[in-house]
């Protein structure tokens, strides 16, 4: 660990929340959010609308939502593109999401496949899926005894969740317009 980060400043959710513009806040660290591209941003209301209207018809008990901070603890805020949670949410995410999808872009790669994995991972959220417009693939892991387990690489395939007895799958040929 060098000297510089030895004395980073540890900020926590009231400083947070305090902050102008678009920002994470993970174990203490600021990070700064990309401003999303147009594919970035149709991408996620793809997955976003096809898993919304499959849990109106299907799952009542669970949520889909898009860009919401996920208030993990006092130094850790993260807002995940997509996310599936089984109870209501209320302004924030408080409790564990069941499903995250975070869309890969160059400038977020590090952090998306690095820092967030072993975020999730640590967090227990159930499935992960890190989405890649540029390549038009998906990887899908799923936690199994507290460690991330690739499931596949998605390109047109589909990816089905169980969900506490709810059921949805995600057709990835849809979300890239195969």
């Amino acid at each position: 660990m060098g000297i510089a980060h030895r004395y980073l400043p540890k900020y926590t959710l009231k400083d947070y929340e305090s902050w102008e513009g678009d920002w994470e806040l993970i174990d203490g660290i600021p990070y700064a959010l990309a401003f999303p591209s147009f594919e970035h941003q149709r991408v996620v209301g793809k997955i976003f609308r096809f898993l919304d209207e499959q849990l109106e018809k299907e799952c009542k008990d669970c949520v889909v939502g898009i860009d919401t901070d996920y208030v993990i603890d006092e130094h850790t805020v993260v807002r995940p593109d997509v996310f599936m949670v089984c109870g209501r949410v209320e302004g924030k995410i408080l409790k564990t999401p069941k499903v995250i999808f975070e869309v890969v872009s160059e400038s977020t790669s590090e952090r998306d496949e690095g820092l967030k994995f072993e975020l999730y991972e640590r967090e227990g959220v159930e499935y992960y899926i890190m989405v890649f417009p540029n390549l038009k693939k998906a990887k899908a892991y799923k936690l199994v005894e507290g460690r991330y387990r690739k499931l596949k690489d998605l390109v047109n395939e589909s990816l089905e969740l169980d969900l506490e007895g709810c059921e949805v799958s995600l057709d990835f040929a849809k979300v890239f317009g195969h």
